[in-house]
């Protein structure tokens, strides 16, 4: 059985991840974490989820928990707290958290090279193969086609575009041999004058509860292919998740890894 970590134990994705490693036969909830202010610290991980109690009370100290493995979905600062003491303790990490800086990304590659990080801006399966879809598009319509991405997501969310969203820019380019930081458009106001060749442009939909929705847009004279996925609930992200957990149990060499990698298909 391998021992599983799950920090931001308070919000909405950390109770799910409870729920769904404690209902995993291959996975233990050895530990639960929180912020040191939280309300829910010392009350039952599994009760503060939902469930029946498990016994594992959440904690805000990582350093007094033992684990094989953290799953962690939060903010940029606190993951990076977190990747101090998983390198300390030679512990593997899968990151779900978006919003970080280069800097920051930096520091997560510096700490892969001393334990093995499984990060991905969306750990669904789905989104993942429609990536996959994606690049191949890019690849065999060449500069022929105007990429548009939208994304949508509930209103709470604090960064545009989506890191999903920046992932499927940086896919599209990259298949294209095009860096994104060069042909990304992520604002359009006033006379823009007509379309660059070879942009990528982005559109944010801000908006109620929307858990998550993602379009590339392939425009062509004459005919438009659009790749799409859709989230319905946030078990697909938590269900990537302990794919990852499971697969990052398996590996014995420290390096930075992606879903498609968990996947086989990078």
């Amino acid at each position: 059985m391998t021992n599983i970590a799950v920090s931001g134990a308070s919000g909405k994705m950390g109770k799910t991840l409870i729920q769904s490693v404690i209902n995993d036969d291959a996975l233990t909830l050895s530990a639960a974490l929180d912020h040191s202010q939280s309300p829910i610290l010392a009350k039952d991980a599994a009760t503060v989820a939902g469930l029946d109690a498990c016994g594992i009370k959440v904690n805000s100290d990582i350093s007094r928990l033992k684990f094989d493995v953290l799953i962690d979905f939060t903010r940029p600062q606190a993951t990076l707290g977190y990747l101090d003491a998983c390198v300390q303790q030679k512990k593997s990490m899968v990151i779900g958290t978006t919003g970080f800086t280069d800097a920051e990304i930096a520091r997560i590659r510096d700490g892969a090279t001393e334990i093995a990080i499984v990060m991905a801006p969306n750990m669904s399966v789905g989104v993942n193969l429609s990536v996959k879809l994606m690049e191949m598009a890019a690849r065999a319509l060449t500069d022929s086609a105007d990429v548009e991405i939208i994304e949508a997501h509930h209103k709470h969310k604090v960064d545009a575009p989506s890191g999903t969203a920046l992932a499927m820019g940086r896919a599209i380019a990259s298949a294209q041999n095009l860096s994104l930081d060069d042909v990304g458009v992520f604002a359009r106001h006033g006379h823009t004058g007509e379309r660059v060749r070879g942009q990528i442009g982005f559109s944010v939909i801000r908006a109620g509860d929307i858990i998550g929705d993602h379009t590339a847009l392939f425009a062509l004279a004459g005919e438009r292919i659009e790749i799409t996925h859709k989230a319905a609930n946030r078990d697909i992200y938590s269900n990537g998740a302990i794919r990852a957990a499971r697969w990052l149990a398996k590996q014995t060499s420290p390096g930075l890894y992606n879903m498609q990698n968990v996947l086989g298909l990078g």
